[in-house]
């Protein structure tokens, strides 16, 4: 049986967010460099609003607001934070699960990946006239979208990639379909 998110308390969340980060007189751009995330991310975490799922970024907080894994999900149901000491910020990020995409991405791409707004489509293009390089594409709508508006987004995508499709292979050539002209 699916656990019933509605009455998740995200306003608790995000209110125990930012004690636990001023408790430790962290501003939010600490917290988010110490937790590899954007500063826009813990905003978002603080600012309590409802979400359809889990972020990622909840765990990647944890460790340096005192809270054991899953505090955050405690607190959603209810219930309080399981705190623990924080330690020492090298040890603390030493034993974070290494993750292989931030060591290669930029932090705004990566943020963007672990987004937790909707998920419309991803396309790998290949890029023409240069064998072997390609060009990955996701494409997001917004959280608060209707069905309608993300269907929306999805048309608009359709029309971009088809353009991104007919990139000419000769770099010199207009690229006409590219930019709708």
């Amino acid at each position: 049986m699916t656990e019933d998110r509605t009455s998740w308390q995200w306003g608790k969340l995000g209110d125990a967010i930012k004690a636990a980060r001023e408790a430790r007189g962290l501003r939010q751009i600490d917290l988010a460099e110490r937790a590899g995330i954007s500063e826009g991310t813990v905003q978002n975490l603080e600012g309590g609003e409802p979400r359809s799922r889990m972020p990622q970024s909840l765990a990647k907080v944890e460790p340096h607001i005192g809270w054991a894994p899953a505090s955050g999900l405690a607190i959603l149901r209810g219930g309080e934070p399981t705190l623990i000491p924080v330690v020492h910020e090298a040890t603390a990020t030493a034993n974070l699960r290494k993750d292989p995409l931030r060591e290669k991405l930029p932090l705004r791409v990566v943020d963007e990946l672990e987004s937790d707004d909707p998920l419309i489509d991803s396309q790998v293009i290949q890029l023409p006239g240069i064998p072997g390089a390609r060009m990955t594409v996701v494409v997001h709508g917004s959280p608060d979208a209707t069905p309608e508006q993300i269907q929306e987004a999805l048309l608009a995508w359709r029309r971009a990639e088809a353009n991104l499709h007919r990139l000419p292979d000769d770099p010199d050539d207009e690229p006409r379909a590219a930019n709708g002209q």
